[in-house]
């Protein structure tokens, strides 16, 4: 088959030259021809190349990209996360001033104004900004006051519990428990958590972010990978079909002595 040879050369001009943002390939591809190169493939392959050809013969890329641009000003919304990384005690030298500069450069854009785009211009007078932010340090009051009037509606979320930890080990699809026990079933054992090891689980990692930095639902990483290291450092030794119980013993045997002194918890878990 004939298939279209994409041999343009490509370059991205940016690093603080936003405006100049733009794709050679982009540019020079209505204006050289189309080259085609010839491929010896099975019939499978044929049959899905000239399928996604054909395909993209019957989309219309200006009017795509006109009609994402519409919804992008009309329905759009951004979500500005880690916003307390920029906020800063007001005055002063240091990174203070860089983080004020930030939020400076971030304030037209949220009021509304005009931004160029590899796509076109946009106008985010109607779209929608969320910042979200972990204000351990610093303080909403910490914005430059223009910053703070361009986010009226303010909410506190509350910090993650032991039964939301559960939940998060158990419900969804590719929950952290899953991943685990599909890591050892690579080595042809099985890996189970009784209820009671799970809300263990949950009960330490809780207890951790309490007495510690409060990192969320991140400490159930650290929390498993102390207590499964063992497992996983023996898992090529196992034998086959081999079934791995974990309950809540066990999950206090491996976790307690941890989470209970400070330094091995503050650098471990």
């Amino acid at each position: 088959v004939e298939v279209s040879d994409c041999a343009i050369p490509m370059l991205d001009v940016g690093g603080g030259m936003e405006s100049l943002d733009f794709n050679v390939g982009e540019v020079l591809k209505g204006v050289l021809p189309k080259k085609t190169r010839r491929r010896r493939v099975s019939v499978a392959d044929a049959r899905r190349i000239l399928r996604s050809e054909e395909l993209a013969n019957l989309v219309d890329m200006e009017e795509v990209t006109e009609q994402a641009l519409r919804r992008t000003e009309s329905m759009g919304i951004v979500f500005l996360d880690e916003i307390d990384k920029v906020a800063g005690k007001h005055g002063g030298a240091g990174p203070d001033v860089s983080r004020e500069g930030v939020q400076r450069d971030l304030l037209p854009i949220v009021e509304g104004s005009t931004v160029q785009t590899r796509h076109g211009m946009v106008r985010t007078d109607h779209i929608l900004f969320i910042a979200a932010g972990a204000f351990h340090i610093a303080k909403p009051s910490d914005l430059i006051p223009e910053l703070q009037g361009r986010f009226p509606i303010r909410v506190e979320l509350e910090s993650l519990d032991a039964e939301a930890f559960t939940r998060i080990l158990q419900e969804p699809r590719y929950a952290l428990l899953a991943q685990y026990q599909a890591l050892v079933e690579t080595e042809s054992a099985r890996l189970e958590f009784e209820e009671s090891a799970v809300r263990e689980i949950a009960r330490i990692a809780s207890h951790v972010n309490e007495r510690t930095e409060n990192i969320g639902a991140r400490r159930l990483h650290t929390v498993l990978s102390t207590l499964l290291e063992k497992i996983l450092f023996d898992l090529p030794e196992a034998r086959a079909n081999e079934t791995i119980a974990i309950d809540a013993d066990f999950v206090r045997d491996r976790l307690s002595r941890i989470a209970d002194d400070e330094d091995l918890r503050r650098y471990i878990l």
